[in-house]
């Protein structure tokens, strides 16, 4: 008995009735109190990410934004996310070896807010435009000759020459489509491919075998067919591609024009996936220093915010067709009006 009796309080005062019901508690408290801490930090992590995000995207924003609209006051039921746009897409080649000021890449567009869509006409670089006010020229020539008018004879300084050129550019085009094209937006090919760099690259279908070496502007194209996820540099070179050094596979301008569209449709998908959603800072930072866009940068926001779910169903691409005669592209007068009509009808949607 004695053992027994020896044997029996201590475990009974080791564990006494009350303490499990104090220690339990206390499991949960600290179980909530991690649980709780790992969540505010988590909440602290995509805080600071997306703060992080809203100052790339105003950094890349403000750089994007041409300073000499941003004194603009958007009259009410005039801004972007409430009235239907056009705008004037152009790419130029502003590489050590590049093409200049000529644009190889000329779209017009119209974005609408209320059916947040947007019809895009893609111009081939050839195309002969011939409007009354303005001497006949390739369309690939008129932001050059612009700049240099504005530059030389107008005798304005660099920015406001490439403001004039982009505004003469727009005069042009709107007369073309008959529609009031309102901003302009131009990029050079090295931040095409910086975004899509920034995207982890972009999945297209090289129509053909593509080669072409051209040391004097350091071109180098090497495509094989199929599909294929292609760096920023190769997706350049898959819109860009024209001939191959023996004369065989060649590309129309038309040819082109659709290869350009399918990278725009793909890098549209792209960013709205979740890997896109991802790299969105990364993006931002690509375009801000490759892009310049003559609208005020609320404008700028506005878009972002109206058109972010825009996916490659929600645009409508027409390509601007027509007859090649060396070294010109006539343009067919009955597709002409059906661009015309297509982007009429996307602005009064």
């Amino acid at each position: 008995m004695s053992k027994g009796s020896t044997a029996l309080p201590p475990r009974t005062g080791s564990r006494p009735p009350a303490k499990p019901k104090k220690q339990k508690p206390r499991k949960k408290r600290s179980a909530m109190k991690i649980f709780f801490t790992l969540l505010f930090s988590i909440l602290l992590i995509v805080a600071a990410g997306l703060t992080y995000l809203v100052l790339q995207a105003d950094k890349a924003i403000d750089e994007i934004s041409s300073p000499v609209d941003e004194e603009v006051v958007i009259p009410p039921g005039e801004a972007v996310n409430e009235k239907a746009v056009a705008m004037l897409l152009m790419g130029i080649d502003a590489r050590a070896h590049g093409g200049g000021l000529n644009t190889d890449v000329m779209m017009v567009a119209v974005f609408n807010p209320n059916s947040k869509s947007a019809t895009i006409v893609t111009i081939p670089r050839d195309t002969n435009i011939d409007i009354e006010g303005y001497r006949a020229r390739k369309a690939n020539s008129f932001y050059a000759d612009f700049y240099m008018n504005a530059l030389n004879k107008k005798k304005l300084s660099k920015e406001a020459a490439y403001a004039d050129a982009k505004q003469e550019v727009r005069n042009v085009m709107s007369k073309l489509f008959d529609i009031d094209i309102k901003y302009s937006a131009v990029i050079n090919f090295q931040g095409f491919a910086d975004v899509v760099d920034a995207l982890g690259g972009v999945s297209v279908d090289v129509d053909k075998r593509m080669k072409y070496k051209d040391s004097a502007d350091g071109t180098n194209i090497d495509l094989e067919p199929g599909v294929q996820t292609l760096s920023g540099e190769k997706a350049l070179d898959f819109v860009r591609y024209r001939k191959s050094n023996n004369g065989k596979n060649m590309s129309s301008d038309f040819e082109r024009n659709a290869r350009q569209s399918q990278v725009i449709g793909a890098l549209t998908d792209k960013m709205k996936s979740f890997d896109g959603v991802t790299k969105i800072g990364s993006v931002m930072q690509a375009v801000g220093k490759n892009l310049t866009l003559d609208m005020p940068s609320k404008e700028i926001k506005n878009m972002m915010t109206t058109y972010l779910g825009l996916s490659r169903n929600d645009i409508t691409f027409i390509p601007l067709e027509g007859t090649w005669r060396s070294p010109y592209v006539y343009m067919d007068e009955e597709k002409l009006k059906e661009a015309r009509a297509a982007l009429q009808a996307k602005m009064a949607e």
